[in-house]
């Protein structure tokens, strides 16, 4: 076995891993008569999510060894170092609250996104040239890492609401609760989907105008059926499905629809085992949670989601801002360009300084808190994968 399958099969060990030690931090929370700390699925859970992490490292150094530089560079490259460091941020966390259902609640959030970063291109490239630069790993890594700290207090926020929430009557809490509930859905569709076409080798082109030069056409290939297809574009492949709906006129650019047509395509995908759920459940998803909470001391998950905070967010502020500005003035000559990738990191810096300003001076804890912690991660992922993949910028090579 050479160092690059080696490295691919320790990432898929330790989602393995993580997936094994999800399942028994959830019968931890079940065990009778022992309290969460000394039960026996609590200790497996926790030593396997510290063996799943150290395999997710050494793909991280064996990965870092095949392609000579810091594999945190594209897309597939920082996401899987993003879960890593979300699991490593849960587990300095558990060692001090000992708290069994943080990581029924955190390793399915470290699970999905690892899943995510698979469906992108993972074989290794060489760096382009704004990129063969140490401040790559100095700025990537503790801008993820803070990142993954402040996910950690999503967790939290989102255990404290189901718990905290009255889920015995609609209400728009429990709507927009179950809406963030549905968002994970959404995420765990489009892994789904993406590997159900990418196992039946489904491939169609179109021929579309270019958006520079429209007399100029370019070839686009779609990888599901094209329920949105480009304005002013020809299906080239024989024997696919036809497009349903063509893309509005104000969506730019000749991969518009192609992005269009895989959110919907996730959005269905995830609404389908929704509802499926709701069929099994026959309640809210939320509703059915909750009574698992029952012991969770909700004070001490509000601590948790601050701490969480107070600790990420100078982490983030050193990565995604300090770091990043010193990178551009060397890189661009400037600090500040507004380009996409910038605004959006502000713009979380500026709301989670609003957390904790809100936190601290004006006593928002308990719900209020909780709510801001999700909302807090909600930008976070708009961050990872609208930023990166639909707006274009300084940053697309990601």
């Amino acid at each position: 076995m050479d160092l690059a399958s080696l490295s691919s099969n320790l990432l898929y060990a330790a989602f393995v891993f993580y997936f094994i030690a999800t399942i028994f931090f959830g019968a931890s929370i079940r065990t009778k008569g022992k309290s969460d700390k000394q039960s026996r699925a609590a200790t497996i859970a926790i030593t396997i999510t510290i063996i799943g992490f150290v395999l997710q490292l050494g793909y991280f150094i064996t990965r870092w060894i095949v392609s000579k530089h810091a594999p945190v560079s594209n897309l597939f490259e920082f996401t899987t170092f993003f879960g890593m460091m979300l699991v490593f941020a849960f587990i300095i966390i558990y060692f001090i609250y000992r708290l069994n259902i943080l990581g029924l609640f955190t390793l399915p959030v470290a699970i999905i996104i690892i899943a995510y970063a698979s469906m992108f291109p993972t074989e290794v490239s060489p760096l382009i040239p704004a990129l063969q630069t140490h401040w790559l790993y100095i700025h990537v890594t503790t801008a993820a890492a803070g990142e993954a700290i402040l996910a950690v207090s999503f967790a939290a926020g989102l255990i404290y609401l189901i718990k905290m929430i009255d889920q015995s009557s609609f209400s728009i809490k429990n709507f927009t609760l179950e809406l963030v509930i549905y968002a994970i859905y959404a995420t765990i569709g489009f892994i789904m989907i993406t590997l159900a076409f990418r196992a039946t080798g489904y491939e169609a082109m179109f021929e579309v105008p270019m958006k520079d030069d429209p007399t100029v056409l370019t070839e686009v290939e779609y990888n599901m059926p094209a329920i949105y297809g480009p304005a002013d574009g020809t299906l080239l492949t024989d024997d696919v499905m036809e497009p349903i709906f063509t893309v509005p006129t104000w969506m730019e650019g000749e991969d518009a629809a192609r992005k269009l047509n895989t959110l919907v395509w996730s959005m269905l995908t995830g609404l389908a085992l929704y509802g499926i759920t709701l069929l099994i459940l026959r309640k809210r998803v939320a509703a059915a949670i909750q009574p698992l909470l029952t012991k969770v001391n909700p004070d001490l998950v509000d601590e948790i989601s601050y701490r969480s905070v107070a600790i990420g967010f100078p982490v983030f502020t050193l990565g995604a801002l300090i770091f990043a500005m010193i990178w551009a003035q060397q890189a661009w000559n400037r600090f500040w360009g507004w380009d996409p990738k910038e605004v959006w990191a502000l713009v979380t810096w500026l709301f989670y300084a609003a957390f904790l300003h809100l936190r601290l001076s004006k006593g928002w804890e308990g719900e209020r808190s909780a709510w801001l912690a999700v909302i807090g991660f909600v930008i976070i992922m708009f961050n990872l994968i609208v930023v990166n993949l639909v707006i274009a910028g300084l940053h697309s090579y990601a």
